[in-house]
């Protein structure tokens, strides 16, 4: 028996909830900062979380007083980070849910605030994985994304471009950043939350769920075909 209001659709973010690139730009943006003799702190982490790119470089500009412009920063993070993204791998559970979903004929998508060419980077070797997906928003280059997370619009144009048009309450959202699980909410979706141990309590409560790893989830709970094995 569901546990909570039952679902139709599901949307996953991508970065640190699909595929484990956080390691990868903990390591790019400590890096960087080194360089200016500044430390990469958590605090920081968790405000950039699940940010698109603009958003997260003109916080670290800011947090950190910076003297540098906001586009010269952003070419030297994206030089770091295309030469290392393909390493990304596919986190925990990740591939077993979503094929699960699929079987199931689930209609799922993603909605990620990557732009296209560290999309395409990230997903190189995972192609058939994504290829899973009724459709992804790529939310840095999609013109329909106005504001980034935590606002509202990635998850309802998501949700618009199933082809029935769902209602946000019919939409499940997996999201491992608190920026995305207040955009999810904000839109009227139910969140299931795998965030990083860093991530503190009480930037876990709208959550509906919170899970350590994406193996942990049980989607009977949502109303959803329960796993086999």
């Amino acid at each position: 028996m569901p546990t909570h209001k039952p679902v139709q659709y599901v949307i996953f973010d991508m970065d640190g909830l699909l595929l484990n690139t956080e390691e990868i730009y903990s390591d790019t943006f400590r890096g960087i900062l080194g360089k200016y003799g500044k430390t990469y702190t958590n605090d920081v982490k968790i405000k950039v979380r699940g940010t698109m790119p603009k958003d997260t470089y003109s916080t670290f500009i800011r947090e950190y007083q910076l003297p540098v412009t906001l586009e010269a920063f952003t070419e030297q993070v994206s030089s770091c980070l295309l030469s290392n993204m393909e390493k990304a791998e596919l986190m925990p559970g990740a591939e077993r849910l979503v094929t699960h979903l699929k079987k199931h004929n689930i209609p799922i998508a993603v909605a990620t605030s990557s732009g296209n060419q560290t999309f395409d980077v990230k997903t190189k070797h995972h192609k058939s994985f994504f290829d899973l997906f009724d459709h992804i928003v790529i939310g840095s280059s999609d013109p329909e994304v106005k504001n980034g997370k935590p606002a509202p619009d990635i998850f309802l144009v998501c949700a618009s471009r199933f082809p029935d048009k769902p209602s946000p309450d019919k939409c499940l959202v997996f999201e491992d950043a608190p920026t995305g699980v207040q955009g999810a909410v904000a839109a009227g979706m139910q969140v299931v939350m795998v965030p990083e141990p860093i991530i503190p309590e009480e930037k876990r409560k709208l959550a509906t769920k919170v899970i350590p790893s994406l193996l942990d989830f049980k989607p009977e709970e949502f109303g959803l075909p329960k796993f086999e094995d």
